[in-house]
């Protein structure tokens, strides 16, 4: 799919990180933007900062009914939605065996279940038309896992599979799909973590600059940066031994539970985790 002018894009969690990133790189390419975030005010002032006639609107990916009410107001403004960007997660951290049920829970509600309710939303008209994209913002931790990462991780596999069975199932359809697999992202996300040996941490516009890149060519799967890409696929082809010895050398196994607890504190209780 060409990203052009007049395109319809939705764009979840896109007020702020690598959403409103993406959705910048969107409307830069002459795009209708709309920005779908639980936080209202900040999808509203995020739309205000793109101009060019983005729309932002609440949000809760978990909940299907508020999909409902999104979808038909950004369609009478904006018209079909072309590509839909499902970005909005969370990353709660914290030993599993520490972490509440309910907490759990979100987690998979809005890492998941959200991606899920929008394709379920979206997808039926672009199948229509014969024309579209669905972009699946993942993570690498999408296809490896790491202590203090649990369900997040475990949610980020579930994005990732989807997004492999719907690859099969599109073909032909004329409607594309693109997983997106970043590293650490400089994001809010991230506060607080220690980053690994050997990774280098990238920004929300080398994300979204990958992204459009990606939809532009038809892409399927896109590392961010590509040398983590080539660093995954490479543990997972070693044995389990040799991979345990690389990853506890990076640093790996701990970045996730040896954390800068008073560095994280904003983002985890803007989720609502702490």
């Amino acid at each position: 799919m060409t990203v052009c002018a007049g395109c319809t894009c939705v764009v979840t969690g896109g007020s702020r990180g690598i959403g409103l990133a993406i959705a910048r790189a969107l409307a830069d390419a002459g795009a209708a933007v709309a920005i779908g975030d639980i936080d209202a005010e900040a999808a509203a002032a995020a739309a205000a900062e793109l101009g060019r006639g983005a729309v932002g609107l609440e949000l809760d990916v978990a909940d299907p009914d508020t999909w409902e009410r999104f979808a038909e107001e950004v369609e009478a403004r904006l018209g079909p939605v072309d590509l839909l960007v499902s970005n909005a997660g969370v990353m709660a951290i914290g030993r599993f065996s520490e972490e509440p049920a309910e907490r759990a829970l979100r987690q998979v509600a809005i890492n998941l279940d959200g991606v899920i309710l929008g394709i379920k939303r979206m997808l039926p008209g672009m199948l229509s038309r014969g024309r579209g994209h669905v972009v699946n913002v993942a993570s690498a931790a999408g296809k490896t896992a790491y202590p203090g990462g649990a369900t997040y991780c475990a949610s980020k596999h579930g994005v990732v599979g989807l997004s492999e069975a719907l690859r099969d199932e599109l073909r032909g359809t004329g409607v594309g799909i693109t997983v997106v697999l970043p590293g650490v992202v400089a994001t809010e996300l991230t506060s607080g973590l220690r980053t690994p040996r050997g990774v280098r941490a990238v920004s929300p516009e080398d994300v979204a600059d990958a992204t459009v890149a990606a939809i532009e060519r038809d892409r399927f799967s896109v590392y961010v940066p590509r040398t983590i890409g080539a660093a995954t696929k490479a543990m997972l082809a070693m044995p389990r031994p040799l991979a345990d010895r690389v990853r506890a050398l990076a640093g790996a196994g701990s970045f996730l539970v040896d954390v800068d607890v008073d560095g994280r504190a904003g983002y985890e209780g803007r989720i609502g985790s702490s």
